[in-house]
């Protein structure tokens, strides 16, 4: 048996996006992997029929699929010499290839003037189409060649130039989003058609369909983006005639569903625990808008279970028959619940692990799992057997040590901490051992007992590693997430105090040779811990905050999302903002603090991070930087695979050098 080794992230298949034909005797998925001589991923379209898979493309880009019907595929592609050709020059346009499972190969299906971001198909002739577009030119889909030539014409002469005039002016993962908008448009066939549904002043939210009506959520915007601010309309697919629902300039909408007969909305007015607070389900009367509460549950409708091993996504909410069924973090598992149409909220798959995305078909749920602590597979899960049925085998790890996490709980602050532990590969409780604390970003998400590969690694090289879900996590309800206005106080003890009983329970690890890291909430917290106690060899910071003062105005998210979460107000109220900023307590470091930050993160920006930099290097305190260029927020978790392995790298040769043999 081996360990876990750095370079195995890049033979890792990663699944996604189950979903069954309109009959359900047949499903679809994606399977992404690294291409390591590229710096890529590729991804291709699998099938999932009479208990067996199969591959149906191979060409490493297909991903974004819909069923058309029981047989026939859509996808977005670009292929042709002609579509390679508007690609490189940044046309704005979508084209999609149709595959028939019966026999041939993928051909062109329609071409449409947008860039598709969503895609619903009505029947074989009519779609849902959302569209980026921008609001100097809310109506290029319609423009001429000559017109959308120009357009292409300006924009490479401007390319060296961004003017923002908006809140938020960038966006992580998209870049600049200034004067970006999205809109709801209907795609029909033979002769090809695109009629826009939402006007060209409006920015699109969710929609869904109920008796050939569609209905949307629109915002007319602003120089500001307001979250709570929207008006809910309805356009009939047959006659066009448009209404409007209602408007509120109080409620935060998560998205729109039908189920059944029904119409559901998701969301919140954020009154109680801010922006953080669990969605509300409603159910709106489709002719008048009336708002019905139908579920009132305080916890999650979705997996907030961290791990490194994941690309692409899927649905975490699916509608089947008169329920909706749905993901929610309990405790460190993410399973799968149902609402009826009276309200209730019902248990009906809870195998320990992560449902990553599902689909559902009667008594059983198809699913992508980290289950039984290996990386991703494709499972059919029984709803009376409770058992998940593995379906693929795309990640044997049988000839590796994989540490089974042991778990550990203890109570601080009148609050129960849940986390677990791992055994270093080799394990000799005569041995004294370097351990690392993992602390998770979020702050509202969860660690659980699922594959982890950097910390499975960190084991495999002898190291124990442990993490927990201090208060300020998901899994429990909304009290327990929140921990606006005071950040760094309860969930620091949270989290020293779990140190503290790892140390007492395995007293093979090596007090002396703990180190800790964590990214986004835990970067946040591995600069705060830095500035409050000298307990940890060695440090690792990676896409931090570290002043909330600054991050109001760089952060795509920064001005709502700080005085949220610190209870404070940049104009009349800063000191609150400054006592919660690690940066305020730089001036205490002594600890060896690595910096991990990347140029295109735009919710942690780079300057968050150079400023605890700056001052570690200026009072004389070891600190090293890496900054990745072209990544953002996702760095170790989608970045591009030789990324991945270098921030690997730097972490654990940053821990190597402060956790050797001490006196």
């Amino acid at each position: 048996m081996q360990p876990i080794e750095q370079k195995d992230i890049l033979t890792y298949k990663y699944l996604s996006d189950p979903r069954y034909n309109p009959s359900r005797t047949r499903a679809a998925f994606v399977v992404s992997t690294a291409n390591e001589a590229e710096n890529s991923y590729e991804s291709r379209l699998w099938l999932y029929e009479n208990g067996a898979v199969k591959q149906l493309t191979d060409l490493g880009k297909e991903r974004g699929y819909r069923w058309l019907d029981d047989d026939r595929i859509i996808f977005p592609a670009v292929r042709s010499a002609a579509e390679k050709k508007r690609a490189e020059s940044k046309e704005p346009f979508s084209s999609y290839y149709v595959l028939d499972l019966r026999g041939g190969e993928a051909l062109p299906f329609f071409t449409v003037p947008f860039a598709v971001q969503d895609l619903m198909v009505l029947d074989g002739k009519r779609f849902l189409a959302v569209g980026g577009f921008d609001k100097a030119h809310p109506d290029l889909y319609a423009a001429d060649e000559e017109a959308r030539k120009q357009f292409l014409k300006e924009k490479e002469e401007n390319k060296d130039y961004e003017v923002f005039d908006e809140l938020p002016f960038w966006s992580n993962g998209t870049g600049v989003v200034n004067g970006q908008r999205r809109r709801l448009f209907l795609i029909t066939l033979d002769p090809l058609t695109v009629t826009p549904i939402s006007g060209p002043t409006e920015d699109m939210g969710g929609f869904a369909v109920l008796h050939d009506e569609v209905f949307y959520a629109v915002q007319e915007r602003g120089p500001k983006m307001l979250l709570k601010t929207f008006t809910l309309k309805a356009r009939d697919l047959r006659t066009g005639e448009t209404r409007d629902l209602f408007h509120t300039d109080s409620f935060m909408l998560s998205t729109l569903k039908t189920v059944g007969e029904r119409l559901l909305l998701f969301g919140g007015e954020g009154k109680r625990y801010g922006l953080n607070e669990n969605d509300y389900v409603y159910e709106i009367d489709p002719a008048s808008g009336q708002r019905r509460l139908l579920n009132a549950a305080e916890y999650s409708l979705y997996n907030s279970v961290g791990s490194d091993v994941r690309l692409g996504g899927g649905r975490e909410q699916v509608p089947f028959g008169d329920s909706l069924y749905h993901l929610t973090t309990r405790g460190g598992d993410s399973v799968l619940y149902r609402i009826d149409m009276d309200g209730t909220d019902t248990p009906v798959f809870t195998k320990a692990g992560a449902m990553d995305c599902f689909d559902v078909t009667d008594g059983k749920a198809l699913c992508v799992g980290l289950y039984d602590m290996r990386p991703q597979e494709l499972y059919l899960c029984g709803f009376e057997t409770g058992e998940a049925r593995r379906l693929t085998d795309f990640n044997n790890l049988d000839d590796k040590y994989v540490a089974q996490p042991e778990p550990l709980n203890v109570e601080s602050e009148g609050i129960a901490v849940h986390g677990w532990v791992l055994k270093p590969f080799g394990y000799d409780p005569a041995k004294r051992y370097p351990a690392v604390f993992d602390i998770h970003g979020g702050p509202k998400t969860v660690y659980g007992p699922v594959f982890y590969h950097e910390m499975q690694y960190w084991a495999g090289k002898g190291y124990f590693v442990f993490f927990c879900n201090p208060k300020g996590s998901d899994g429990d309800d909304n009290a327990f997430a929140d921990i606006r206005g005071g950040y760094g106080d309860v969930d620091y003890k949270n989290l020293m105090a779990f140190a503290d009983a790892v140390l007492a329970s395995y007293p093979a690890i090596d007090p002396k040779r703990v180190c800790e890291t964590g990214g986004s909430y835990g970067g946040f917290m591995t600069n705060w811990i830095i500035g409050h106690t000298d307990r940890f060899c060695a440090c690792a910071s990676q896409r931090s905050i570290s002043n909330w003062l600054s991050f109001c105005g760089v952060s795509d998210i920064g001005n709502y999302f700080a005085p949220d979460q610190t209870a404070g107000d940049l104009y009349d109220d800063p000191a609150t903002l400054w006592a919660q900023s690690p940066l305020k307590y730089a001036k205490n470091v002594k600890t060896p603090t690595l910096f991990i930050h990347s140029d295109e993160d735009y919710r942690c920006p780079l300057e968050q991070g150079l400023q605890m930099y700056s001052v570690l290097v200026d009072r004389g305190v070891p600190a090293r930087l890496c900054l990745f260029h072209g990544e953002n927020h996702e760095l170790s978790r989608s970045g591009k695979p030789l990324h991945r392995l270098r921030r690997l790298k730097e972490i654990t040769d940053w821990f190597d050098q402060y956790s050797g043999e001490k006196d």
